[in-house]
């Protein structure tokens, strides 16, 4: 490497498993020196890190979809930066970049396993958020793992969220008859109902069942996108229409639990009314992205989505952003600036 260029890097290590929420002392911040670029490596500083729930999951050291991460040593996660040395022919310098070695300030990353992200499209911060993973996921989730259908009527918990905020928009979009979100405050509430959402209420005022019926009225709801779990998922049962469904995609409500969760109670719904519920993994729903990335770029350029970003400065700060995403502190996509 050349003398100009970084040769260690400040990054966030997993110091112990959390046990129920996550706390700062499970984190710790380190040092460590850059190995040398090889052949088909680039080297890239990192402008943002993305912090998603997901990651609270590899946090236990447990068989699951994700290997969980490794103690003592770096997290990872999706990140976007700027290329800074290359020796592939695939990345130059000066090319931005998204990749999944986040959590720290520079990464020696595969050229293979980075996507360069097109000049002036949008932000840089929009590849980890509406134009990434996250836009991915709203996107296939609502029309090819629910099947979304003009005219159906749509509620999304954790609307206010990164996915949740743009499954509804989408909707409306594609021609929903209406659409209908759950948040964690007056202020997220409000701010749905800019976005365009029909209906909106705080999952604090009462009882998830009884709000949901009251916004969906007598027709009920067609799509479910589950993002909360629990008490959302029981209540969305409750409210379907016969044939409807549910696309599951996450269960914040549950990530912290130290026991086991009580299923749904009214999970027999689900035979005489004739639903769905498909489980889905965004990793699952490549095959979409060319399509998702058009098809949102149009969105984007003429104002039909808009997104929300949290942002923390520091990577100092990266594990107090996860704690805090887990409460809820944040709108749209979390993310922390790096550099």
């Amino acid at each position: 490497m050349s003398a100009a260029l970084p040769l260690r890097t400040r990054e966030i290590q997993l110091a112990s498993r959390p046990h129920g929420r996550p706390v700062p002392e499970n984190f710790r911040l380190a040092e460590t020196a850059l190995p040398d670029l090889q052949d088909g490596q680039i080297l890239v500083r990192n402008e943002f890190m993305s912090v998603d729930p997901y990651m609270r999951g590899r946090m236990n050291d447990a068989k699951s979809y994700s290997a969980p991460f490794r103690l003592d040593a770096a997290l990872d996660g999706g990140a976007v930066g700027e290329v800074i040395a290359s020796r592939s022919d695939a990345h130059k310098v000066g090319d931005v970049v998204v990749h999944q070695l986040g959590w720290r300030e520079f990464s020696v990353v595969d050229a293979a396993a980075a996507t360069q992200v097109p000049a002036g499209l949008a932000p840089t911060s929009a590849f980890l958020g509406a134009l990434g993973m996250t836009g991915l996921t709203a996107y296939a989730g609502l029309l090819k793992v629910a099947e979304f259908k003009p005219g159906d009527a749509v509620f999304v918990s954790g609307a206010a969220g990164a996915v949740g905020s743009i499954v509804g928009q989408i909707a409306k979009a594609m021609g929903a008859s209406k659409v209908i979100g759950s948040a964690g405050s007056p202020e997220k509430v409000a701010r749905l109902l800019e976005l365009g959402f029909d209906a909106a209420f705080d999952y604090h005022d009462g009882p998830v069942v009884e709000q949901l019926r009251e916004a969906a009225g007598e027709r009920g709801i067609d799509v479910y996108f589950d993002n909360v779990g629990g008490e959302h998922l029981e209540a969305a049962l409750s409210v379907l229409t016969v044939g409807g469904r549910v696309a599951m995609c996450g269960a914040i409500s549950q990530y912290n639990a130290t026991a086991p969760t009580a299923a749904p109670r009214n999970l027999a719904v689900a035979i005489g009314k004739q639903l769905t519920l498909r489980g889905f993994l965004v990793g699952g729903q490549r095959q979409h992205a060319a399509e998702f990335s058009t098809r949102m770029a149009g969105w984007l350029a003429d104002g039909t989505v808009r997104y929300d970003e949290t942002i923390v400065d520091g990577l100092e700060n990266a594990p107090q952003a996860f704690i805090d995403l887990l409460d809820g502190a944040n709108t749209g996509k979390m993310l922390v600036r790096i550099g």
